[in-house]
């Protein structure tokens, strides 16, 4: 049971799992839920500044030049999946509550993972260079295209409006660009010491959630959340997870891509970022409605994990032993 544990769920995910039953027996009240609200801006600060030292500009521009490959990934990613997500939603609204709906709306605008598509896109013997260049893209259009996917998506839908939108570009962007600006000083000492960081941002990550989910606990959202629409969500999460990787694989090959080139834009065209989803979630929507737009978002993050896995492998033992992967 262990040994299956530790194969099939994703640390992150079960620590994600181990917040949301803390915030359900123990929810943040009085002064401590005021100090995670005060601290909020700072938290999100911190992930999108370590994000931008992360990710290096050179590589990201570099890849533009491959411009039918990265074009395709973002295409699927900010076009694609937004129009199918939000085909789904507007089905499961027939059976589902409005806030579990519009994480489903959500899910579809987010950008790409950089560090899981690469590692799949390695595991299968792609290009992944062009995993690289294409994922730090898709982060980069992200930080602006997602908040606005979001407007134009879920903004009358949700109640969101441009001044939502215009506090994610000022807690988000201006951090991002602080991180980019700031890469070529400390991008190495970044790559040093990536586990840290990594974990300061998972760490970042997990007291955003602890606020959302406790809200919606204190408010009794989850009250009028029974079990049969959380499946529904979870079918409609592993149907868009299946159309975006078929769709990705097969759309790819029969334009002509070569095998090395499939396995980027299948990855990281299909996978959704849970660590950039979860801040920008804190920000978009208030109140006790943010701690349940985030569960479409952790479902998805999990099945994309195990299902990418699984293809990867069989990719990579398909794959001519010169394909060897390159990072």
């Amino acid at each position: 049971m262990r040994r299956f544990l530790t194969r099939w769920l994703d640390p992150f995910v079960a620590l994600l799992l181990l917040t949301l039953g803390v915030a359900a027996v123990l929810p943040p009240v009085g002064w401590f839920a005021e100090f995670l609200d005060d601290v909020r801006g700072v938290i999100i600060a911190v992930v999108f500044l370590s994000a931008g030292l992360r990710i290096s500009p050179s590589a990201t521009w570099k890849g533009v030049k491959a411009w039918r490959l990265q074009g395709l990934t973002l295409a699927v990613t900010f076009v694609f999946l937004p129009v199918v997500a939000g085909l789904f939603a507007l089905l499961a609204a027939q059976v589902v509550n409005r806030e579990l709906v519009t994480g489903l709306l959500f899910l579809g605008a987010l950008p790409s993972v950089v560090q899981t598509s690469v590692t799949f896109v390695s595991m299968a013997r792609g290009n992944t260079a062009a995993a690289i260049c294409a994922a730090s893209l898709s982060n980069l259009i992200g930080v602006l295209a997602t908040p606005l996917l979001v407007l134009v998506t879920i903004g009358s839908y949700a109640g969101i409006g441009i001044g939502q939108v215009a506090e994610v570009l000022v807690q988000i962007l201006l951090p991002f660009a602080l991180g980019q600006a700031l890469h070529s000083r400390l991008g190495n000492w970044a790559g040093r010491h990536a586990v840290a960081v990594r974990w300061i941002d998972r760490g970042a990550v997990l007291m955003i959630v602890y606020s959302a989910f406790g809200a919606a606990i204190a408010g009794g959202v989850w009250q009028r959340l029974p079990a049969t629409e959380l499946l529904v969500v979870a079918g409609v999460c592993a149907t868009l997870l299946a159309i975006a990787l078929t769709t990705t694989y097969l759309g790819s090959g029969a334009l002509g891509f070569a095998i090395a080139d499939r396995s980027v834009i299948t990855f990281c065209g299909s996978e959704k970022s849970l660590t950039t989803g979860l801040p920008m979630s804190a920000i978009l929507f208030t109140g006790p409605l943010a701690g349940v737009v985030i569960i479409p978002v952790i479902i998805y993050h999990q099945m994309q994990l195990i299902a990418c896995s699984l293809i990867a492998r069989k990719l990579g033992d398909r794959a001519p032993a010169s394909l060897s992967p390159a990072a």
